[in-house]
């Protein structure tokens, strides 16, 4: 019988002048051990690799060997792997929640984004929400050990029988207490609440936030988020009407007010669809309160950093020339699009044409340009005048090798229509 191989990183690059490259570590090697430390996931690399002598345990070709190095300090690391985690697979959900879009989604797109992810090794690499119905007992030991801060948690609701009618674990219930053991350890903790029509908004939302922020600022802040439905939701649920979203949005910026004065801080945050459902403009940067880089993917503060850099992104649509450009987007932000398309072509003297793209993919309830497929992209573009350039959001195109939530690259776009295509590039939040 084969013994079974110890957990193993495969390295797929290294950094030229790091102290990887100094110990002689090579793409295909595989990583073992640091200063004898056996390696879970990346977390602990980095980890175990802060010491200023390293020696790595790798296996190359079958050989294994030992490799060493001083670390000076500023130097990186410079070692790029096949995955981030190492011994075992990612922590799914064991909640059944009636709004997981997971569950929502077509056939037919990229494997990973089936899998519901519920672990907080990659809550703490790349801000994944989690919901802490999953920890076990040593991954709570790990999070307070290694002090994996800050972590972002799903809480939705904090009363209960609320919490657990949404999510159907009985789990569930001990939110307050799961996140009151976080602060006491000294970890951070965004959170978010998706609100569900009549299921966890209204009274229970001001019981949300007002249980959130007694817990500031280990609590550091938390967004409200509509729920997302696609044409295969929960049909005892339903998506937010624009008159509700104006009165949630009232409600969170009431909220907001009276937790500045407490707090010092707005505390909670609406996500940018609450905005732009009720017709309102987005606040200023600093109503934000710094939070925009940790919650921009959650989407606050997307429309503030669009407006913000318009002078960049004018000067990049610019450089792709062109006397009429079609300016893709999804149906909830070409609106507010159309001003700047007017304002560019005053600016520059090269026509746009805001072109919205329903989504026949997932629903035409999903409204937002990071879930477009190039298929309803084609479907749309055929049906408007003809443009010399199509530019296409970035957003859309965020899978492997630049491809879109079918696999597609845009420039499948290009030959479909057979017109250049381009990728607007929004710049960091």
């Amino acid at each position: 019988m084969h013994e079974p191989k110890e957990p193993a990183a495969e390295i797929t690059a290294v950094e030229a002048g790091s102290v990887a490259a100094e110990a002689g570590l090579r793409a295909g090697d595989r990583l073992l051990a640091i200063n004898g430390h056996p390696l879970r996931d990346v977390i602990d690399v980095h980890i175990y690799a802060s010491e200023p002598l390293l020696t790595f345990r790798i296996e190359r070709e079958g050989a294994m060997l030992e490799l060493t190095a001083a670390r000076r300090y500023g130097q990186p690391l410079g070692i790029h792997f096949e995955r981030l985690l190492f011994e075992d697979k990612v922590h799914t959900c064991r909640n059944a929640c009636d709004f997981c879009f997971v569950r929502q989604m077509p056939r037919g797109l990229r494997d990973p984004l089936y899998v519901k992810d519920d672990d907080y090794r990659l809550s703490f690499l790349h801000g994944n929400y989690i919901t802490l119905t999953s920890l076990r007992e040593e991954d709570w030991e790990r999070i307070g050990e290694q002090f994996l801060s800050p972590l972002y948690v799903s809480v939705h609701a904090v009363e209960p029988e609320v919490r657990v009618g949404l999510m159907h674990n009985p789990r569930a219930a001990n939110i307050l207490d799961d996140l009151q053991r976080l602060v006491a350890m000294g970890i951070t903790v965004h959170t978010q609440a998706v609100l569900v029509p009549e299921r966890n908004d209204g009274a229970h939302l001001d019981r949300t936030i007002e249980a959130l922020a007694d817990l500031h600022p280990g609590v550091a802040d938390l967004t409200v988020v509509p729920v997302g439905l696609t044409r295969w939701h929960d049909p005892r649920l339903r998506p937010y009407r624009d008159d509700e979203a104006a009165a949630v949005l009232d409600q969170v910026l009431a909220w907001q007010t009276r937790l500045r004065g407490r707090l010092g801080i707005g505390f909670v945050y609406p996500s940018d669809e609450w905005f732009l459902r009720a017709g309102r403009e987005a606040p200023p940067r600093e109503a934000y309160d710094g939070r925009i880089p940790a919650l921009y993917e959650n989407g606050v503060g997307m429309v503030r950093t669009f407006a913000e850099n318009w002078p960049q992104l004018r000067e990049q649509m610019r450089a792709f020339g062109g006397r009429r450009q079609a300016w893709v987007t999804g149906t909830l932000f070409a609106p507010r699009l159309q001003h700047y398309a007017h304002r560019f072509h005053a600016e520059t003297g090269i026509e746009a044409l805001v072109v919205p793209v329903g989504n026949r993919a997932f629903g035409e309830t999903i409204t937002v340009a990071g879930l477009l497929t190039a298929r309803d992209i084609i479907h749309a573009l055929r049906s408007r005048p003809a443009a010399d350039r199509i530019l296409l959001p970035e957003a859309s195109f965020r899978g492997p090798d630049g491809c879109d939530l079918l696999g597609t690259p845009p420039a499948s776009i290009a030959q479909a229509l057979r017109r250049p295509v381009h990728l607007v590039t929004m710049p960091a939040p």
